[in-house]
């Protein structure tokens, strides 16, 4: 969790301290986890490039551009929450639309979720850039259904290595078409890698075999970390503030899926 947690925090600092541009943040991205996860699975004995699908590896480069754009302008904490609401939706909203049952318990969870969210984009002084918010959450339900269809494979580690080394040449499309705005510098192309070899590669790679030993709810209570993670760091190493506003939010959101996610466990 402070694996994916450090991709925003990463991200929201190159774009934020250092001159490069969200086009090359994302191809670096990409191109430097489609690396260390290759190397991964190298060491493993699998063969990356044969696992995954060209359909996963376009939701993954949606959801790592919107994720880059979005986060020019917006802070971490608010940007974590945004991404991680919109993929709980996301996959929530599929398993509804699958014929799962709901409790009465898990529709007020919906209802909680959803008055948080309304709440924290509703206009005003402290609300967050609508733009940037429209992005994000557009790069979280990208993040759901790459989730989503990679439920079940037997391999996961090898499925995402072949999904970023498909998703290299639309990342270097990315950046071919922002070639006017393209710029880059030191330290955000060390970021750039960090967040890709690191935060992305390493850290799914983690994730998924830790995922071998939890209980689908304590894999879902346990993401309900990573935007109180992010929210820590930035105040720590971006010096950013946590609004009323977005705290109230926070935990309405939180609450509300944490709801939905573990009584989900007890119904048919």
């Amino acid at each position: 969790m402070i694996a994916f947690a450090g991709n925003s925090l990463l991200c929201r600092l190159a774009l934020k301290s250092t001159g490069i541009d969200p086009a090359s943040f994302t191809s670096i991205r990409i191109i430097s986890g489609a690396l260390a996860l290759w190397l991964i699975t190298q060491i493993r004995g699998h063969a990356a490039w044969s696992a995954g699908s060209w359909l996963s590896a376009s939701a993954l480069f949606v959801y790592a551009a919107g994720f880059s754009y979005a986060y020019v302008s917006l802070p971490t904490a608010t940007g974590s929450l945004l991404l991680f609401g919109a993929v709980q939706a996301t996959m929530i909203g599929y398993g509804l639309w699958s014929g799962e049952r709901l409790g009465v318990l898990q529709y007020l969870g919906l209802i909680c979720a959803f008055g948080g969210l309304v709440g924290l984009l509703l206009p005003g002084l402290t609300a967050p850039p609508l733009p940037g918010s429209v992005l994000m959450i557009g790069a979280g339900i990208a993040w759901g259904v790459y989730s989503l269809r990679s439920k079940g494979i037997s391999d996961p580690s090898a499925a995402t290595g072949g999904n970023f080394l498909r998703a290299v040449p639309m990342a270097v499309a990315l950046s071919l078409i922002a070639l006017p705005w393209h710029s880059l510098n030191g330290s955000g192309v060390a970021y750039a890698i960090a967040s890709g070899a690191l935060a992305s590669g390493a850290g799914y790679a983690i994730w998924y075999t830790a995922l071998r030993g939890l209980k689908t709810t304590s894999a879902a209570t346990i993401q309900l970390s990573v935007p109180v993670i992010t929210a820590v760091g930035g105040i720590l190493f971006l010096g950013e503030f946590i609004t009323l506003r977005l705290l109230i939010a926070s935990a309405a959101i939180l609450f509300g899926i944490a709801l939905v996610n573990v009584n989900r466990q007890t119904n048919p």
